[in-house]
């Protein structure tokens, strides 16, 4: 009892260790002795610690006279009680704390500790033996954790097994399974020991590499996994057993899946920038070091290391790590007196630069895409080559696919001050430019930051495109449909509502308003700088009507161009929308009614048979070739009244009389006062009014997952056909004869609608050119049934 109480007070009181450590050994003898097994360990485990802390100087310095004067020895006291405090454990059952306990004094002792105690060690394991196997069989104790392994119960596997180990029962199986039990609890160290004894026993082994490769690559350790998985595939290969070397066909070389890895970068970057900022770095990147910097990364080593099965090739992970890491922002913005340019930044540390003016704007869209986890940022001011006439094509030309293939674009709004309210973005002078406005419809994803870098009505949401009130607020103040704006497709379809969207927008260099449209028309041309507006839209233009046949871009008014007369001098002359009077179906049908018994049905057949099979435009070097319906002017007389030479009164062969205004001096004639200048008002012909389908705009069967061969016979109808045909003659032939006649009046209405003229005037022999106009030009038919098919006819207009 007074030992008890002296030890319960000898951490507060100035007692030698080796007395506290004497004391409680004692206490732990009594207790085991008194089968008190866990108050045993507990006095055990205090001398252990408590030697443990205590660094071999101090005890000597200090307590060397009572060493000489009682024979103290704290080594032998600290094995002693290791020793009774792994039997108080084996006693207790507690046979996993004891091989721990094992170990430990195992792992702290040196050899002559190990020796001196080699024969408490032989019974200690014998006891083990008992304890975990029936008659001591330590083959029923691997197999115990070869069933815990498959049972997924890692913990009691790493028990057993450490059990066998302890109990001199290691082979090289018991280490491999061990060590994959110990993958299985992430406790990669400690399986890449497990792994490494694996090769120390079998070298010629391959799963002990293979095993080594997965600890290291757990650990993050890639180099190292990668080496020791090309010594697997060594072994693999060299093996004589048949089965391992098929066994290496299943897996791939780390050069093999550098070859993927390198064509998933080649397709991830063709619709990337030539040149991007990395954020981390600070630094701008051509596209080698683009690819320098993935391939040094950890993302890549990790896919290196983890890609191991051929099967993996195949996958989508390879494309999606490569995809991720090359994710990139764009931002979009109003250039200012001073910004960032490539030289300001060329081999330097952006956040290093002086923080002033478009270097400050630089520096904060870059900190706020690298916040947002992204690794890559571009910006026009800095990322191109200006002076590199290869690259300024290809940059300009793929300016649209780059934005359209961001992760992210960041719209910086200058002029929107913080805080502000809703109406603040459609009053940004952003909304005026010329090339804000591809960049946004090709963005699929955008965040409007205010001029001090917070979010545009301090809205965090993901995505501004979804937000219903930012959108609104861009529909009205730019007239574009928010559907339209969220949802567009790049391409020639409505093409003279896309031009019409352009047309109030500023550029400073004057060609750009033609070149920063290239990527919403899908178009790719030479980007001359120095042509001209006229020019640049011109090309733009022309290829629109060559490519598409679309002929809604003659629709404007204002000024001829140089290129060509048909088309406007500027953008600005498609801000007035172009003139449609649609007709109801129900008015349609009673147009037909009253033309069915007025029209014979030849003529009308030959008129919709000549128009169906009219040529497309044809545009090029500057010349169009125009398929139109002419009717001839036979007079043209100034206004009285109006402003000189701006208001004509015009008469047409099968027009009704109608006013033209420009700003042209037109020659006054009539029939009995002739000119010897031919003028005619045409209407380009569109074939959308057959009403025919588009099918260039439809799925294909193969978009539809349907071929030719999934059709059954009946569904092809051959069959059906005959037996109609058979069964009723003359049936198809009257259906088809009604058919065509009612699509001759459909046409037929619609040729009498008012309709935009072009007003044409005769150069030379079979050339024209175009008068333009202040005004739309709105002619009507006199009689749509006394269209003369000799006035349709294609015209050359330069």
């Amino acid at each position: 009892m007074h030992i008890q109480r002296l030890a319960n007070v000898c951490p507060k009181a100035d007692i030698p260790v080796c007395h506290i450590a004497y004391l409680r050994l004692q206490l732990g003898i009594d207790a085991f002795d008194g089968a008190y097994e866990n108050e045993a360990d507990e006095h055990f485990a205090v001398i252990i610690n408590t030697i443990a802390s205590t660094s071999q100087s101090a005890i000597h310095s200090t307590y060397e006279d009572f060493v000489v004067l009682f024979g103290w020895n704290l080594k032998e006291l600290w094995q002693i009680a290791s020793q009774r405090r792994c039997d108080a454990l084996l006693r207790a059952g507690m046979p996993r704390e004891a091989h721990e306990s094992y170990r430990y004094m195992m792992d702290m002792s040196d050899e002559a500790t190990k020796a001196s105690c080699l024969d408490w060690s032989t019974v200690f394991k014998q006891k083990c033996s008992a304890l975990y196997a029936v008659d001591g069989d330590t083959a029923a104790l691997t197999a115990s954790g070869d069933t815990a392994l498959d049972a997924n119960n890692y913990d009691k596997a790493i028990e057993l097994y450490s059990a066998s180990i302890d109990l001199d029962s290691a082979t090289e199986a018991i280490f491999a399974n061990r060590s994959k039990a110990r993958l299985a609890k992430l406790l990669w160290e400690d399986a890449l020991l497990d792994a490494q004894k694996v090769v120390e026993l079998n070298p010629s082994s391959y799963l002990g590499y293979k095993l080594i490769h997965a600890a290291l690559h757990g650990a993050q350790r890639y180099d190292e996994a990668i080496e020791a998985f090309q010594v697997m595939l060594s072994k693999l290969d060299n093996s004589a057993d048949p089965q391992l070397r098929d066994l290496r066909q299943q897996h791939v070389s780390p050069s093999e899946v550098e070859d993927v890895i390198r064509m998933a970068i080649f397709v991830e970057l063709s619709n990337a920038p030539l040149r991007l900022l990395h954020i981390s770095a600070g630094r701008l990147y051509n596209r080698f070091a683009q690819i320098n910097a993935f391939q040094t990364s950890v993302e890549c080593k990790e896919l290196l290391s983890s890609t191991t099965k051929r099967a993996d090739l195949h996958t989508e992970r390879i494309r999606g790590v490569v995809a991720m890491y090359f994710r990139y922002v764009m931002l979009s913005h109003r250039w200012e007196k001073t910004e960032a340019l490539l030289h300001h930044i060329q081999d330097k540390v952006v956040y290093e630069l002086d923080g002033l003016g478009g270097t400050a704007k630089l520096q904060s869209f870059c900190k706020i895409a690298r916040d947002a986890g992204y690794f890559w940022a571009w910006m026009d001011t800095c990322c191109i080559d200006k002076a590199n006439n290869v690259e300024l094509q290809e940059s300009v030309n793929s300016m649209f696919i780059w934005y359209r293939h961001s992760a992210l674009t960041m719209v910086y709004l200058a002029d929107v001050p913080p805080s502000s309210k809703p109406g603040a973005l459609a009053n940004s002078i952003w909304n005026t430019r010329g090339w804000t406005l591809p960049e946004f419809l090709a963005s699929k994803v955008i965040h409007f930051y205010q001029s001090d870098w917070t979010p545009y009505l301090d809205d965090r949401s993901p995505n501004h495109k979804e937000s219903p009130a930012i959108m609104q607020e861009l529909e009205d103040v730019t007239g574009i449909d928010a559907r339209a704006l969220t949802t567009f497709r790049p391409g020639m379809r409505d093409a003279r509502e896309m031009l019409q969207w352009a047309s109030k927008r500023g550029t400073t260099i004057q060609e750009d308003i033609a070149y920063s449209l290239f990527g919403t028309f899908g178009v790719h041309l030479p980007v001359i700088y120095g042509e001209k507006k006229q020019n640049a839209l011109g090309r733009l233009l022309q290829e629109i009507v060559a490519r598409s046949g679309d002929i809604t871009s003659l629709d404007w008014v204002g000024q001829s161009s140089e290129f060509n007369s048909c088309l406007p001098a500027d953008i600005i002359s498609y801000a007035t929308p172009r003139y449609s009077l649609p007709l109801s179906e129900d008015e349609i049908q009673a147009a037909v009614s009253s033309l069915r018994n007025i029209v014979p049905v030849d003529s009308a057949w030959k008129l919709y048979d000549l128009l169906e099979n009219m040529n497309v435009p044809l545009f090029a070097n500057c010349r169009l070739r125009l398929p139109c319906i002419t009717f001839r002017v036979t007079e043209v007389r100034r206004m009285r009244g109006r402003v000189a030479h701006s208001t004509y009164g015009v008469k047409a062969d099968g027009l009704q009389d109608l006013l033209i205004t420009t700003d042209q001096t037109l020659i006054q004639f009539s029939r009995t006062r002739s000119t010897q200048q031919t003028f005619f008002l045409v209407r380009p012909w569109d074939r959308r009014i057959l009403g025919l389908p588009d099918f260039s705009e439809q799925l294909t069967f193969a978009d539809e997952g349907e071929s030719v061969g999934d059709w059954s016979e009946s569904e092809s109808g051959s069959d059906d056909t005959d037996k109609s045909s058979s069964n009723s003659p003359g049936k198809e032939e009257l259906s088809v004869d009604s058919d065509v006649h009612s699509r001759s009046l459909r046409l037929m209405v619609h040729l009498g609608q008012a309709f935009s003229a072009l007003l044409i005037a005769q150069q030379h022999v079979g050339e024209y050119k175009r008068v333009a106009s202040d005004q739309y030009i709105i002619a009507q038919v006199k009689d749509p049934a006394s269209i003369d098919i000799m006035n349709i006819r294609t015209l050359d207009i330069l």
